[in-house]
C-alpha cells in the first residue's frame, strides 16, 4: 500500500479511527514509525511468546500437579496468552499491506486480541483474589474441592471473556475505503463501546487487584510467617507488569474515542497521540511473552523443570550419574511449582 494512502486509510481497525483524520497536520513520520515498528515488534513478540507460554504448559503437564489451584489459573493464564498471540502475526501483515484474508479471519483474529485479553485480566484477577483469601484468611484455605473450584472458575471464565469478545467480533468486518481494503468497525460507534468497554474491564480488574495486594502486604508485614511470600511475589511480579503495560494503552484508546468527536485543533497533540498509541500499543501487546520470563527469573522449581527440559534436548556428553539422578529424582509435585 501506499505510504500517501495512509493518510486517509491506515486503520488498524479495533483501535485506530474511522473518521478521524487532520488535514492540517503532516503525520507521514508517525504512520512511518508504525508501519516499521509494528511488524518488526509484533513477530519478536510472536516467536517469544510461543517459545515460552509453550514451554510453561510443557512443564505444568509433565512436571506439575493441574489439582494445584495456582498451578491450574497459570496454565489457563499461559492458555490466554497463547491465543491472543495467534493474532499479532496477521496485526504485523496488516501494517505492511491492506486486508487480503478475508472477513471470517478478520472477525477471527479480532476475537482471539479480545477473548485473549479478557481472559488474562479475568484470570489475574481470580489469581490475585485466591492469593488475597490464602495469605488474609488462611483458616478458610482448606483446600476442600479444590480442584473442582479451579475448573468451575476457569470454564466461567473462558466463557464470559469469549462473551464479551462476541459484540466487537461480529461488528468487524472487510470494507473498502480509497481503493484499500481493510478490516474495520462498521460504526464508529460501535468501535467506542468496544472501547468503553475494554476500559472498565481493565480498570475493574485493576482495582480489584489493587485493593487485594493492599491487603496481601499488611498481613504479610504484620505476620511472622513468610511461607507463602514466593507465590504472592511472583503474581504480584506478574499483576504489576499486566497493569503497566495496559494501563496507558487503555488510557490512550480511551482518548481517542474524544479525538473522534472532536478532532485536535493542535498539530502537536495531535500528533503526540498518535505516537503515544503506537508506542502503548507495542508494551502492551508485548505483555504476552513476558510471564514466561518471571517464571523463570521467580520461579525456584520451575527453572529446575527448564534445566531438566534442556537436558534431555540436549544432554551434555558423557553424562554424568550424579546428573541422573538429578533427572530422575525430577517428580510431579502436589503443590504449586512456584
Amino acid at each position: 500500500m501506499a505510504l500517501e494512502d495512509y493518510n486517509y486509510s491506515y486503520n488498524l481497525n479495533y483501535n485506530y479511527t474511522d473518521d478521524y483524520t487532520n488535514d492540517d497536520c503532516d503525520n507521514e513520520h508517525v504512520i512511518q514509525f508504525g508501519a516499521v515498528a509494528t511488524p518488526v515488534v509484533f513477530f519478536a513478540v510472536t516467536v517469544l511468546s510461543l517459545i515460552g507460554n509453550l514451554l510453561v504448559i510443557v512443564i505444568l503437564l509433565k512436571y506439575e500437579n493441574l489439582k494445584s489451584i495456582t498451578n491450574c489459573f497459570i496454565f489457563n493464564l499461559a492458555l490466554s496468552d497463547l491465543m491472543f498471540t495467534f493474532g499479532l502475526p496477521f496485526w504485523a501483515y496488516y501494517h505492511l499491506d491492506q486486508w487480503v484474508l478475508g472477513d471470517f479471519t478478520c472477525k477471527a483474529v479480532n476475537f482471539v486480541f479480545y477473548a485473549g485479553f479478557y481472559n488474562s485480566s479475568l484470570f489475574l484477577t481470580v489469581m490475585t483474589l485466591q492469593r488475597y483469601r490464602a495469605v488474609v484468611y488462611p483458616l478458610s484455605d482448606r483446600g476442600e474441592k479444590r480442584t473442582c473450584l479451579a475448573l468451575s472458575l476457569s470454564v466461567c471464565i473462558w466463557v464470559v471473556s469469549f462473551a464479551a469478545a462476541m459484540p466487537a467480533t461480529l461488528r468487524n468486518k472487510v470494507q473498502v475505503h480509497y481503493n484499500v481494503t481493510r478490516c474495520i468497525y462498521d460504526e464508529i460507534n460501535w468501535r467506542h463501546a468496544a472501547t468503553y468497554q475494554q476500559n472498565v474491564f481493565f480498570f475493574l480488574a485493576f482495582g480489584i487487584m489493587w485493593f487485594c495486594y493492599y491487603r496481601i502486604l499488611k498481613t504479610i508485614l504484620n505476620s511472622p510467617s513468610r511461607k507463602r511470600i514466593r507465590t504472592v511475589k511472583l503474581i504480584f511480579v506478574i499483576v504489576v507488569v499486566f497493569v503497566l503495560g495496559w494501563a496507558p494503552y487503555n488510557i490512550v484508546i480511551f482518548l481517542r474515542t474524544f479525538a473522534d468527536r472532536y478532532p485536535f485543533n493542535e498539530c502537536d497533540v495531535s500528533i503526540n497521540l498518535d505516537y503515544a498509541f503506537y508506542v502503548c500499543r507495542l508494551i502492551a501487546f508485548s505483555n504476552c511473552c513476558l510471564n514466561p520470563v518471571f517464571y523463570a527469573f521467580v520461579g525456584v522449581k520451575f527453572r529446575k523443570h527448564l534445566k531438566v527440559i534442556f537436558h534431555k534436548i540436549s544432554p551434555p556428553p558423557h553424562a554424568s550419574l550424579e546428573s541422573q539422578r538429578t533427572r530422575m529424582m525430577v517428580m510431579p509435585s502436589q503443590g504449586s511449582m512456584y
